[in-house]
C-alpha cells in the first residue's frame, strides 16, 4: 500500500474548507493514518520547497504558508499518490477540472488549497518531514474489508 502526504493550506483553513477537503479523500476510500494541525517555520518551509527556494516568489510562499496553521495528513491506499493528485486537480486552480478539489474551490496557483506529494519517493520524504513514526497509525478498515477483496484495497 502506498502512502502520501497532504497539506491543507492556509487558504482552505481561512475559507472553512477543511471538512470538504477531508471528505473528498474519505469518500474515495483512502485511509487517514495520520493527521495534525501545525505551524510551519522557515526551516521546514525551506526544506519542503527547496525546488523553489531560489525563485523570486519564494518569500511569498513562506509568508502565505506561515499565515495560519496547516493540516498535515498522511493517507494510505492502493495507488494513493496518483489518486490523491487526481482528486486535487492541476496546481493552477484555474485549469483544474470541475470535480477536483482545486477545480471546485480555488482560482489561484499559490492559494490552491492543498499540497500533495508528486511521487511515492517524494511522499516518503515528505511524510518523514512532517510526521514522527509514532504519529502514524495502522488500523483495519473492517467495513471496507467486507466490501472489497484484499487485492482491491
Amino acid at each position: 500500500m502506498e502512502k502520501t502526504l497532504i497539506l491543507i493550506k492556509p487558504d482552505a483553513l481561512q475559507r472553512g474548507l477543511i471538512g470538504n477537503i477531508i471528505t473528498r479523500f474519505e469518500n474515495k476510500g483512502l485511509n487517514i493514518i495520520g493527521m495534525k494541525m501545525i505551524n510551519l517555520n522557515d526551516d521546514i518551509l525551506v526544506e519542503h520547497y527547496k525546488h523553489h527556494s531560489d525563485k523570486p516568489f519564494f518569500p511569498r510562499i513562506k509568508t502565505f504558508m506561515k499565515s495560519t496553521p496547516v493540516i498535515a495528513m498522511c493517507l494510505k491506499g492502493k495507488e494513493c499518490v496518483k489518486i490523491v493528485r487526481d482528486l486535487c486537480g492541476e496546481t493552477n486552480s484555474r485549469n483544474a477540472k470541475p470535480g477536483t478539489i482545486r477545480g471546485d474551490f480555488a482560482m489561484s496557483i499559490q492559494c490552491n488549497l492543498v499540497h500533495a506529494s508528486d511521487s511515492p519517493e517524494t511522499a516518503k520524504n515528505e511524510i518523514e518531514r512532517f510526521f514522527n513514526q509514532n504519529e502514524l497509525y495502522e488500523y483495519d478498515f473492517k467495513n471496507l474489508r467486507t466490501i472489497y477483496s484484499e487485492d482491491e484495497l
